[in-house]
């Protein structure tokens, strides 16, 4: 079978890191990759009271956190 690769993503993760470290509580991070729906819950939530912010960071530290189109952060920079 042949691997099928996900599109990446003209966003950085860097940028995304560096958001949700400083404003994690407030989704910032999810309105950069487009995810406007889940950063308004992120939002009025102040991020999952931490823990959702958290997971963010881990995943995105991970490469394996995604925009709005499915489509893979993948550059640092």
């Amino acid at each position: 079978m042949a691997d099928i690769k996900k599109p990446v993503s003209k966003r950085k993760i860097l940028p995304a890191l560096l958001l949700c470290l400083i404003f994690g509580y407030f989704g910032t991070h999810r309105f950069y990759v487009g995810k406007v729906g889940t950063g308004m819950l992120q939002m009025l939530t102040l991020g999952g009271l931490g823990l959702w912010m958290l997971y963010d960071a881990i995943v995105l530290v991970l490469g394996k956190f995604c925009d709005c189109d499915n489509a893979a952060l993948s550059d640092w920079t």
